[in-house]
């Protein structure tokens, strides 16, 4: 629903900015860190994406932040090359993508999207900021690390994926529907209905939690 008050008001607007700049920095910092600590031997390791390792699920990551970048007429920087120095590549996309945060005229450019018309700092909170929570999980069961999400992004997600139609739903799960070589959801994984918030969530995008 748009934020009205905020239409009305240059500085509600700048307050929403604010959060989706933060919350992007937050996300960044917790899958970095994640990065980080993976092992130099754990990069080929397979991760719960059953075409993917731990390698790749950094490329992914790393390509979706070129793609946020593409109504703006821009690419992602030159950068360390993602088979000798993953973190390096991951900071150099990030530093890319909150360059355009931190610049309300980039950050407020409207676009069309798979999801319709937005601005582009919307998009990067729909899109790639949620991206690392969820890919952040991925690349902890790779690397044997603590895979809990933030209780709060869990209830955020959760209210906001669950609440999509079913036909949207299914759009998510057909590969390459938002692009080529793109899958955003796999097919559900059934999960108890009074397993844990997280476990729930994960099923619905098509994870085995378990």
């Amino acid at each position: 629903m748009p934020d009205w008050t905020s239409a009305r008001n240059p500085q509600g607007t700048r307050r929403n900015m604010n959060a989706i700049a933060d919350r992007y920095r937050r996300h960044a910092d917790a899958f970095e860190h994640k990065v980080a600590a993976a092992g130099a031997d754990q990069w080929s390791n397979q991760s719960p994406c059953e075409d993917w390792t731990a390698r790749d699920v950094v490329g992914h990551i790393i390509d979706m932040h070129g793609v946020m970048l593409r109504p703006l007429g821009r690419s992602l920087s030159p950068a360390p090359s993602l088979k000798d120095d993953p973190l390096g590549a991951f900071k150099s996309a990030r530093a890319d993508i909150q360059a355009v945060l931190d610049d309300p005229e980039s950050a407020g450019t409207e676009c069309d999207t798979p999801n319709g018309r937005m601005t582009v700092e919307q998009q990067i909170d729909q899109v790639i900021s949620d991206d690392l929570v969820l890919h952040g999980w991925d690349l902890a069961r790779a690397t044997g690390q603590d895979d809990r999400m933030d209780p709060a992004d869990v209830e955020r997600m959760w209210s906001s994926t669950s609440a999509l139609p079913k036909e949207v739903l299914e759009m998510l799960r057909t590969p390459e529907a938002f692009g080529p070589g793109v899958k955003v959801f796999g097919p559900e994984v059934s999960v108890p209905e009074d397993a844990p918030l997280q476990d729930r969530l994960l099923g619905l995008i098509g994870r085995d939690p378990r």
